[in-house]
């Protein structure tokens, strides 16, 4: 009889480790798996000061970053189904697009970007879905535009004129108001906050139809207007040398001081 127990308690443990080693061969498998879902890019080309990069994408999150190289570098995390991606390199300009590139396919996975260029350069950056990060930049034009959903965040940005636009998502901006430069910003639903020196000089046009929402907070001042019962503000600020639009159809808009 004690013999039969120990059989039945030796075979009750041998049952326990295959289900255990069976578990962890099924865990690394998945794990393998879920990596070899993902698949990664990344060149970096020469470039001058001026260097203009564009860049079109479908899904996923575009991240830009101002850097002290003469030099673009382009990373990127592909989710599956893989998108094929296509740099060209055009006397001055660096240009990529995801929706040209995979013409004619059915659906391709999130392509997530990382890309560092020379501080003055030139921005030009649109998606369908996702989020548009750009930092560092002091250069030219800048340009954020998501055409259904994703939030826009510009940080430390001395560029010499500004357009973000999304449909529903937040857009915030930090940075300086150039004279000259026209700085534009639209959002059907979302927040649109924008932080800026005290001291900027410029004309605004601030426009939100459904919530009246409009906070200019410490930059209030006598030239003030309000339209349509409280839906569009105009005011200048200084000398009134750039120009600063803001429309939001169903969202609120702030000016923060920097």
């Amino acid at each position: 009889m004690s013999w039969k127990l120990n059989n039945l308690i030796s075979l009750a443990t041998y049952k326990k480790a295959t289900v255990l080693i069976l578990s962890v061969v099924f865990f690394f498998a998945l794990s393998a798996s879920e990596a070899s879902a993902q698949k990664k890019f990344s060149k970096t080309y020469p470039a001058s000061k001026n260097i203009r990069l564009q860049l079109t994408n479908r899904t996923g999150t575009i991240t830009v970053q101002g850097w002290n190289r003469d030099e673009v570098r382009i990373e990127a995390n592909l989710d599956k189904p893989i998108a094929k991606i296509i740099p060209k390199n055009k006397s001055g300009l660096i240009y990529v697009n995801v929706v040209q590139d995979n013409q004619g396919r059915d659906e391709v996975g999130d392509v997530n970007f990382n890309i560092y260029v020379p501080y003055s350069s030139s921005i030009d950056i649109e998606t369908r879905i996702g989020n548009l990060n750009v930092s560092n930049v002091q250069g030219g034009f800048v340009r954020a535009h998501i055409t259904s959903e994703g939030d826009i965040t510009l940080t430390n940005i001395g560029s010499s004129g500004i357009s973000a636009k999304n449909v529903i998502g937040d857009i915030f901006y930090d940075g300086l108001i150039q004279p000259n430069s026209k700085y534009i910003f639209t959002s059907t639903q979302g927040n649109i906050n924008i932080r800026i020196p005290l001291e900027s000089n410029f004309n605004l046009v601030a426009t939100a139809p459904s919530t009246r929402n409009i906070d200019t907070g410490p930059f209030n001042n006598k030239t003030m207007k309000y339209f349509g019962t409280g839906r569009r503000l105009v005011a200048k600020f200084g000398d009134g040398s750039a120009d600063v639009t803001a429309t939001n159809q169903q969202g609120t808009i702030s000016f923060l001081r920097r």
